[in-house]
């Protein structure tokens, strides 16, 4: 009996040992998984169907993979950016747009792109933004606006829709104000035919008002109806066509005695001499500050700006001549321990 007792004790302690323990069902009700992942989710508690009902212990990956960077935002952009150029590229290749010979690129139409500012950049990437962080991202945005071109050249709807999408994203809202940055407004006439024109020279400004002289329409001569059918007149004096004059008034007050220096009218009236109009205008201003050099050039700027108004033809001309162009000399400051801009006092020994 002894010899049984010693196996079958073993057994039974085996089969308590290894058995699972008795849960009562309470104690299953609201019961937590046993892993918790890193932000306090469920590590995947439920099974999974994929893998055969096996429990996932790992984390959930992060949705970037620069995730784990300082700047996920900032990294996440510039791969997209280079993802579209990728794909971009690969499109043009395939409808033979790429490579594209020296010529046909220097032939594009220009395309002038206006990027936002590093600061409004800071805001859209969400990390401060740094000159070389800034000028990688506009080097990425440049090329893409070099497919645009192309594809848009090309009449590639598709791409250039696209790339017009991304690339809005990034323009500054100020693109039309900084294009339109030195191009110079068009004069319009008004109702009369009048033409109003600004000058400037030095301090000096010049406001001119231009209008063409109106030419009185010439009456035919008639034959006296004293004399006969048989006779001839004897009479051939011509009838003499009036002249028509023109005015130059500066402050109300004629040019000639406004300005006494003949220099100074000479500068007045080259731009008329230039066009050959040298009176067919009548001309009206006003002139404000400096002496009589500035506002004589500042009525010269104002006339040949008037005249190309009224005969666009001569813009070229005056261009080469450069009567339109504003004169940026400036008298240059007075230096302290100088007598004047440049003059220094005499030096003296003792």
């Amino acid at each position: 009996m002894n010899i049984l007792r010693n196996p079958f004790r073993t057994c039974v302690r085996r089969t308590f040992a290894t058995a699972r323990p008795y849960v009562p069902p309470a104690q299953l009700e609201d019961v937590q998984p046993a892993f918790t992942g890193r932000h306090g989710d469920a590590g995947d508690a439920s099974a999974d169907s994929s893998t055969g009902g096996r429990r996932r212990r790992g984390p959930v990956p992060p949705a970037s993979p620069s995730f784990y960077t300082t700047r996920p935002e900032y990294y996440d952009q510039v791969a997209q950016l280079e993802k579209a150029i990728s794909s971009t590229g690969n499109a043009l290749r395939r409808v033979q747009l790429l490579p594209l010979p020296a010529f046909a690129r220097a032939s594009l139409p220009v395309v002038h792109p206006v990027w936002k500012t590093k600061e409004e950049m800071s805001s859209e990437f969400q990390t401060k933004m740094t000159l070389s962080r800034y000028r990688k991202v506009t080097k990425l945005l440049n090329e893409l606006n070099d497919y645009y071109r192309i594809a848009n050249t090309a009449g590639v709807a598709e791409i250039s829709r696209s790339l017009e999408g991304i690339l809005s994203i990034f323009e500054s809202s100020k693109k039309d104000a900084y294009l339109a940055r030195g191009k110079r407004k068009k004069v319009e006439l008004d109702v009369y035919g009048r033409s109003y024109t600004v000058g400037k020279r030095k301090t000096s400004s010049a406001r001119v008002w231009m209008i063409p002289v109106q030419h009185p329409a010439l009456e035919e001569t008639r034959p006296s109806e004293a004399a006969s059918e048989g006779e001839i007149s004897t009479s051939t004096t011509p009838t003499p066509n009036p002249i028509p004059t023109t005015t130059i008034l500066v402050n109300n007050i004629p040019m000639n005695e406004f300005f006494f220096l003949p220099a100074d009218r000479e500068r007045i009236t080259r731009p008329l001499k230039v066009a050959g109009v040298l009176g067919k205008y009548n001309i009206f201003a006003i002139v404000r500050g400096g002496g009589t050099t500035g506002q004589s050039g500042a009525l010269a700027h104002g006339i040949a700006k008037g005249i190309v108004a009224h005969e666009p033809d001569l813009e070229t001309l005056f261009r080469k001549a450069k009567l339109t162009r504003r004169d940026p000399r400036m008298v240059e400051r007075k230096k302290t321990g100088l007598a004047k801009a440049r003059k220094r006092y005499t030096w003296v020994k003792r």
